[in-house]
């Protein structure tokens, strides 16, 4: 099996792993909106049921549509993802690392989708009660995190792209006005 199909597996086993444990741990022990702080005025541990998207995207939107949508877009985005990583090579380690978070975000967050209809976020960032953040979990964060990567290298590779073709540009100019 080729190395980028291993890392795959293992990061995001491990993503769903760790974001699977806590998500039963906390819907089984703590009760709905239930909150521990744990830095106060800062950070809580709040049973959250999301009936949207990452932060809470589409929950106010009609039922049917958000089921409907919710259930069918994972599935079409992890073959999505699959067909990408098909076709980056085995030593664009960062590509690779970044879709295999995106690929367990997505699956850790699925899993609720099929068993609840919902998903359990607990992570709860506010400022002294008077701004919250939207509640988040373990594949959110795995979700943000490989999509920013992925946001990185594209402008970072944009970047060289732009600056190589500057220099291939002068170079030529150079070549030009030395033959003439």
């Amino acid at each position: 099996m080729r190395i980028k199909y291993l890392i795959l597996i293992a990061i995001a086993g491990a993503i769903v792993t760790a974001d699977q444990a806590v998500k039963m741990y906390v819907y089984t022990h703590f009760a709905l909106h239930e909150t521990i702080p744990v830095i106060a005025n800062y950070f809580n541990f709040t049973y959250i049921r999301n009936q949207g998207a990452a932060f809470g995207f589409l929950a106010d939107s009609y039922p049917w549509f958000r089921d409907a949508f919710f259930l069918s877009m994972p599935p079409v985005a992890l073959l999505i993802i699959l067909a990408i990583l098909r076709g980056v090579k085995d030593d664009a380690r960062w590509t690779i690392v970044s879709l295999s978070l995106v690929f367990g975000g997505a699956i850790g967050n699925y899993i609720d989708r099929v068993r609840f209809g919902w998903v359990v976020d607990f992570l709860d960032f506010h400022i002294h009660e008077n701004y919250h953040w939207p509640a988040f979990n373990i594949a959110d964060m795995a979700i943000v995190s490989g999509v920013g990567i992925l946001l990185f290298l594209e402008f970072t590779t944009q970047q060289q792209n732009s600056a190589a073709s500057a220099v291939a540009g002068a170079n030529e100019t150079r070549e030009r006005s030395n033959t003439t």
